[in-house]
């Protein structure tokens, strides 16, 4: 029988590479949005080349938080039949979380099946899907499949693919610090200027609810925003460097909160020595009756 939780709808997107063995903190805020101790948890290892070493780790995990109720999803083809009892696990699930690996093959598996269809019923009555690294990179509607790594973005050097589509308007990227993902991002961006491009790194995670999305974790995720920017991109030869000016960049630590609606920091948490400031940014003056945008 399908959960009844009614939690706001919840994305919990780690960069990768998250802390398992020692406090665990990205794991921990996942399975206290999933419903804690109560948590009825599905493990999706379908993207790894070592599915029950995944399983066997993040159910560790998942125990050591007083999970006792958890569930594994991995289908090896696209083929619905015989589905069923994963179907209904999802169906079940407050928490959903998809590991690492080749994120291809979740985007054949996922995409556009009844399984897809599951996880995204999940995700409208609230239950948190989780993911790290390829299971970040599948949340939104395209996906970076594949790339050069590096600073420099150049033209045609990336391949975008089909994602699941639990969020829209942005191509996430993992591991973005840790394997000079900058230029493949900015690339992807430069090309549709109506995305948003959100490069998250390792041990780094953006909690996604109600149209923002909170940073948590030990680094900084990054919104490449081109929707106002000059590009060669329609005309560049392919893999040359792509012209990019006027690109707005955001460097996001954790505790700061992003408004994808707006493209703006939302606010922020100041650490210091003895105290700890929140902050909301400024809200835009309202423009007078009849005024033109530019």
């Amino acid at each position: 029988m399908p959960s009844r939780r009614t939690s706001k709808p919840t994305l919990f997107i780690i960069g990768g590479a998250e802390d398992r063995v020692g406090r665990a903190s990205l794991l921990r805020r996942f399975v206290k949005l999933s419903g804690g101790r109560s948590a009825r948890m599905v493990i999706i290892p379908t993207a790894s080349s070592f599915q029950a070493e995944v399983v066997a780790a993040y159910t560790e995990v998942f125990e050591r938080f007083g999970v006792t109720q958890i569930s594994v999803v991995n289908p090896s083809s696209r083929d619905p039949r015989g589905r069923d009892a994963e179907v209904e696990a999802l169906d079940a699930a407050t928490g959903v979380f998809i590991s690492g690996g080749n994120q291809l093959v979740l985007s054949q598996y996922f995409a556009g099946t009844p399984l897809g269809a599951a996880l995204h019923r999940a995700h409208e009555r609230g239950a948190v899907i989780g993911g790290t690294s390829a299971g970040a990179s599948i949340m939104s509607e395209f996906m970076i499949a594949l790339g050069q790594d590096g600073a420099v973005p150049l033209q045609r050097s990336s391949g975008v693919s089909q994602g699941l589509g639990l969020i829209k308007g942005v191509v996430i990227d993992q591991h973005f610090a840790e394997r000079a993902r900058y230029g493949r991002l900015m690339a992807v961006i430069a090309r549709s200027p109506g995305l948003l491009g959100i490069g998250i790194d390792e041990d780094t995670a953006i909690e996604v609810t109600a149209g923002r999305f909170t940073v948590h974790g030990r680094s900084t995720a990054f919104v490449i925003d081109c929707s106002s920017a000059v590009t060669d991109a329609p005309d560049a030869r392919r893999y040359a460097p792509l012209l990019v000016s006027g690109a707005v960049v955001h460097a996001l630590p954790a505790g700061s909160t992003f408004d994808l609606a707006t493209r703006r920091l939302a606010g922020f948490v100041e650490h210091h020595p003895d105290t700890v400031i929140v902050a909301e940014t400024a809200k835009p003056e309202a423009e007078p009756t009849g005024a033109l945008r530019p």
